[in-house]
């Protein structure tokens, strides 16, 4: 009499986003501008470009960057250009911030790359636990990207989801 055991989840009209599946491989470093400066306080250009002409890039070689400086110091806007210029060539991922803006850089440039209209009208997870962190700041993103054209939106796993949103029927 038994039909066997159902699997509702797989069975289900639910589409899910895995938001670690848009995660950028590769090497995340900062580069801090604080090791350059004089008395740790200012950057006297001279010194600074004997360093750009003398210091080895290709150790920045395919890796994604984040060029700051974590001191409260005078950095003239034209010393991370001249960073820039010599990065460039060689880093994968080149911004001027923290790792955890880098982070979401290289994130949202995935999901800038989705095809959202795809989502218009379906009942959406944005799958909660994965392998690597995942910026809240997306999970942001994306879920308002999703408030406009989804039927609802629910955060966790399929089975077993916090709701989101739900979006009146049309009219």
């Amino acid at each position: 009499m038994s039909a066997g055991i159902v699997n509702k989840v797989a069975s289900s009209v639910l589409k899910t986003i895995d938001l670690e599946s848009y995660y950028t491989p590769g090497e995340r470093i900062t580069l801090d501008i604080k090791d350059q400066l004089f008395h740790g306080q200012i950057l006297r250009e001279k010194d600074f470009r004997e360093f750009l002409k003398t210091n080895d890039w290709s150790a920045y070689q395919g890796k994604h960057i984040a060029i700051g400086c974590s001191v409260d110091a005078v950095v003239p806007t034209w010393a991370y250009m001249l960073l820039a210029s010599v990065l460039a060539p060689v880093a994968s991922t080149l911004i001027f911030g923290t790792l955890e803006e880098l982070e979401i850089f290289l994130f949202r440039k995935k999901i800038e790359q989705v095809n959202w209209s795809s989502y218009q009208d379906a009942k959406v997870v944005i799958k909660g636990c994965s392998k690597v962190e995942v910026p809240v700041a997306i999970y942001v993103e994306v879920t308002q990207k999703l408030s406009a054209i989804a039927s609802s939106v629910m955060y966790g796993e399929p089975c077993s989801t916090v709701p989101i949103l739900k979006n009146k029927a049309p009219k």
